[in-house]
């Protein structure tokens, strides 16, 4: 009986160290984050991975959009805007997948021949505070 106790509380307290890490994850994007333009809007596309025991994460996705014209110059400096959006997003197995899209609105329109260009598009989980820059224009 007498080595029971000992073997029983050494148990005890590598389970009350090791509970903890168990939980503790390391969030980090999986792969960059895609964006994919259509017409006015830009929508970011993700998954984050290492969330541990946490139920979901907030995703906030900021970026510049300007009406270029054919020559592939910003004409004007009112058609340049900051564009964001934001989300939740349930964390399942310690991951979460997200999908946000941002949309321009241009007065005057942005109108064709002009498109619209993103710019400086970041990504970040507020939850955690990890971002990233887009590299590009899209």
């Amino acid at each position: 009986m007498r080595r029971f106790i000992p073997a029983a509380v050494l148990v005890l307290a590598a389970g009350a160290v090791g509970v903890p890490v168990a939980w503790a994850g390391s969030p980090h994007f999986v792969h960059t984050p895609s964006a994919t333009r259509t017409g006015n809007s830009l929508t970011v596309e993700g998954k984050e991975a290492g969330l541990g025991g946490e139920e979901q994460v907030h995703v906030v996705v900021n970026a510049t959009a300007e009406c270029i014209n054919k020559s592939g110059n910003h004409p004007k400096a009112e058609n340049k805007e900051s564009v964001s959006n934001e989300g939740s997003f349930p964390v399942q197995n310690g991951a979460a997948n997200f999908s946000l899209t941002v949309t321009a609105t241009f007065k005057p329109e942005c109108a064709p021949p002009m498109t619209v260009a993103f710019t400086n598009v970041t990504v970040t989980d507020t939850t955690n505070n990890l971002s990233v820059s887009l590299t590009g224009t899209f």
